[in-house]
């Protein structure tokens, strides 16, 4: 069933295809419609979303990355669009708003009931990449001096405005969060305890907290969902943790494109224009072309040496990827711990030492390992000048490549831009003017 979808939809859809496809997406589950409409383009997909009831519509329409959602408007019917844009919870809709051009994203508020309106225009008012903006308004606290079984009937009869009954935050009487109880006490307490008795100490984060340090820590504590407070602890809204898993799984998927050298794409790879998925990589590719100049110029500087040795750039492959990849190992190693919160800005001594160490030790391993193979083919002398090579560059290389994500959170950078392509074309230059320096020392040249 989903190859014929996915077939009949890359071919020329035709008025006599309609009740064909309409029966084929109809029995297509919702995991099998989500498939096909990221490998489609979107204007294809845009027809799937016309087949489908208006629920089966909004349910794979919410699965899809807001950048692919952005994309999908483009090929929809307004009053589709109208549709599936009411329909969405506030957060989704602040997600999507980010990818539309200013005058849609105006067009798409001015038609929102006052009521969802004024909530979605809350979570704009935050910046971009505070939690603020991914979190839900849906969320009515209880005072504290309530009681179980009035927070229950509560619950029942207000459920539609709640976007997750399984914890409830408890409040004073001036909004501020003071606890936060789970349904699973509120349904086994006695009906007339009062909830100051049977709530816990909160777990909370504020609006404007960076979305993937505080998604992070919801999933550290392992919670269900998180409340959400302003600077004076009044409860805004809340963090629940599916919304936690996909801010945290945009931000792997950014820091493992940019490792690669490259912009996410944030659309799904075959239904992403080509035009996209070059402007993506060009500036990257553009960035790192002007850099290795630099290890041009270095050899250009080392140019007599060469002429005097040549056997030397036999090894020039062999050092230059060796230091880029121990650095690369460590930026990557360091970038993840920043993210875990494994490692602080304030770490930047203990990492720089025990990378050092680390570097040294695989410098020493590797460097006796080239000393034994260059000796036996080129002699004592060039072996020593590759020992000392690779343990001078691993050390160098790991070094720098633990302390440079740690100096980009610190200054407010993305630790994933300064790691892994500027990382090799720096340890790229630096190798070279330590493999020659040593060559020239060791050598007498």
């Amino acid at each position: 069933m989903l190859a014929e979808l996915e077939r009949q939809l890359t071919k020329e859809v035709k008025p006599d295809d309609v009740p064909h496809l309409s029966e084929l997406a109809s029995a297509t589950s919702i995991p099998d419609l989500i498939s096909v409409v990221e490998h489609v383009p979107s204007d294809r997909g845009a027809v799937v979303f016309r087949l489908l009831s208006k629920d089966r519509a909004l349910e794979v329409f919410e699965a899809l990355d807001a950048g692919h959602q952005a994309d999908l408007l483009d090929a929809l019917r307004d009053d589709d669009v109208a549709i599936l844009f009411t329909d969405l919870d506030p957060d989704d809709r602040a997600a999507l708003l980010d990818e539309v051009p200013a005058t849609i994203a105006d067009k798409l508020l001015r038609g929102l009931p006052r009521h969802e309106r004024d909530m979605t225009a809350t979570l704009l008012g935050y910046p971009r990449g505070a939690i603020g903006r991914r979190m839900s308004p849906e969320v009515v606290p209880i005072r504290q001096h309530r009681t179980a079984g009035y927070a229950v009937e509560l619950l029942r009869v207000r459920e539609a405005e709640y976007e997750t009954l399984y914890m409830v935050p408890v409040m004073d009487d001036t909004r501020r969060l003071v606890g936060v109880v789970s349904l699973r006490d509120l349904l086994t307490a006695d009906p007339h305890t009062i909830l100051t008795e049977i709530m816990s100490p909160p777990i909370s984060v504020v609006a404007t907290d960076d979305e993937e340090e505080a998604a992070r820590q919801l999933l550290a504590v392992k919670r269900i969902a998180m409340p959400v407070v302003d600077a004076e602890q009044r409860i805004v809204g809340v963090l629940t943790v599916d919304d936690a898993l996909e801010v945290v799984e945009a931000a792997d998927t950014e820091d493992a494109a940019r490792h690669g050298g490259h912009e996410p794409l944030r659309r799904p790879y075959l239904s992403t224009p080509v035009l996209k998925v070059v402007k993506a990589r060009i500036v990257w590719l553009l960035v790192l072309a002007v850099s290795a100049v630099l290890t041009v110029q270095v050899l250009e500087v080392f140019e007599a040496t060469l002429d005097q040795v040549v056997v030397l750039a036999l090894f020039i492959p062999l050092l230059t990827g060796t230091g880029g990849n121990t650095g690369n190992q460590a930026a990557t190693t360091v970038t993840r711990a920043l993210a875990l919160g494994d490692v602080w800005s304030r770490d930047v001594f203990a990492v720089l030492w025990r990378e050092a160490r680390v570097g040294f030790t695989l410098g020493a391993v590797l460097g006796a390992i080239g000393f034994v193979a260059a000796s036996l083919v080129y002699g004592y002398d060039i072996g020593i000048v590759i020992a000392l090579t690779l343990v001078s560059v691993c050390t160098m290389a790991a070094s720098i490549g633990g302390v440079m994500p740690i100096i980009a959170k610190a200054v407010g950078a993305d630790p994933a831009v300064f790691s892994n392509p500027f990382i090799s074309t720096f340890c790229d230059a630096t190798g070279l003017i330590m493999y020659f320096m040593i060559a020239k020392s060791v050598l007498g040249i």
